[in-house]
């Protein structure tokens, strides 16, 4: 585990360096924010104690430049008597913990691993939402570069987008995207989709509901909306809600207030809303299936994904993409795909979109040889 010391005066840096080796951690030093910057930025780092006072560069002025490199490593600030003030706007701004002059022993262990514990924490914690939610968006064909370049220019706002498109090309993967390129990235980012739940349900499902409110309601229940609190809703499918969810769903998009099943008492709410749909909502719309002042307010932003059929050049990135994670999630063994059988993935036409080439995948790895051959298409997914 290795240690950066950003200091000036070489005593400090000496006994830290002194103590922490002697605890087995591999320690570095930089005798100012320039050099401490360099170091941080060249070479991966677990823990980061810098000192608030220092000549040129001092110890704010490098945290937030850290913080805009995206140095992940917690970050420890070091303040003398006068400095309390600036090491508590220091944590505001990022800073993991600061401890106080002169260096007490005890005090340097426990904030180091207090430190490296969240920092295997927020490890962890990546690689579960890579379990969790697995893929991500692959592909270079105009169609898809013209849905990254709209989720670029979005995703750092609060306009809310609907997201068209047929089953299985993507469409929650547009959504985490936007989610995870947002200031709400570290709030909780919830789906709820509208078309697995029952009509009688929904409301309760979205906007929680009070102790006995009806029959099966023995405890108070905090729905989607309040569960999503300063993060991201995701309602998929949401040309399948019921008009009467439609209404309430308007009214916090409106107001952004809320108020449980069974329950009088306005909530405020704070957020943001992404939407999916297979559905062409003007359709519904027009059948009296879908309310138009709800479409108004969903559709600030339009984002349609493109079908794998209007996407072919990306059957090879995407086939290799797919490889490599079903080999590895599946413990299956790694193959090569020939030029000829990517040539027959490329001519069929995929109604199942994304989707289905996954499962074709799968199957491929399962049943054919290595490499992948022609014949293998032809005999298991043709």
């Amino acid at each position: 585990m290795k240690i950066l010391i950003i200091d000036d005066e070489r005593a400090i840096r000496n006994s830290m360096k002194e103590i922490l080796s002697d605890e087995g951690y591999e320690v570095e030093c930089a005798e100012d924010g320039a050099s401490g910057l360099e170091a941080a930025l060249k070479e991966r780092c677990d823990v980061i104690f810098c000192d608030i006072k220092m000549p040129g560069m001092d110890g704010t002025e490098l945290l937030g430049r850290l913080k805009e490199e995206g140095v992940e490593a917690p970050i420890i600030m070091i303040s003398g008597h006068g400095d309390i003030e600036t090491a508590v706007e220091c944590i505001k701004k990022g800073a993991f913990d600061f401890i106080q002059k002169p260096l007490d022993l005890n005090r340097i262990l426990i904030s180091v691993k207090n430190a490296t514990d969240k920092a295997s924490l927020m490890t962890q914690t990546r690689i579960l939402k890579k379990k969790v939610y697995g893929q991500k968006m692959v592909g270079e064909s105009p169609a898809i570069l013209k849905v990254r370049e709209i989720i670029e220019k979005v995703a750092h706002t609060d306009a809310r987008v609907l997201i068209t498109g047929a089953n299985g090309t993507g469409k929650e993967l547009v959504a985490r995207e936007l989610h995870e390129r947002s200031p709400r990235s570290a709030m909780p980012y919830i789906e709820v989709n509208c078309a697995a739940i029952p009509s009688e349900l929904i409301e309760s499902e979205l906007f929680g509901h009070e102790k006995g409110s009806f029959t099966s309601a023995i405890k108070q229940h905090k729905g989607k909306f309040e569960q999503a609190e300063g993060g991201t809703l995701f309602l998929d499918e949401i040309g399948d809600m019921s008009l009467s969810a439609q209404a309430k769903v308007l009214r916090v998009l409106q107001e952004k207030k809320l108020s449980r099943v069974g329950s009088d008492k306005d909530i405020n709410v704070d957020v943001r809303v992404i939407a999916a749909t297979n559905k062409d909502l003007r359709e519904e719309i027009a059948a009296g299936r879908f309310r138009e002042d709800l479409f108004h307010r969903l559709s600030v932003i339009v984002i349609s994904v493109p079908s794998l059929d209007e996407r072919k050049s990306d059957i090879p990135l995407l086939v290799n993409y797919f490889i490599e994670q079903i080999s590895t999630e599946g413990g299956l063994p790694a193959k090569k795909i020939s030029p000829e059988a990517l040539e027959l993935l490329q001519e069929k036409t995929w109604t199942g979109n994304i989707r289905e080439l996954r499962n074709v995948v799968e199957r491929l790895l399962i049943l054919g040889g290595n490499p992948l051959s022609a014949q293998d298409v032809r005999d298991y997914v043709l």
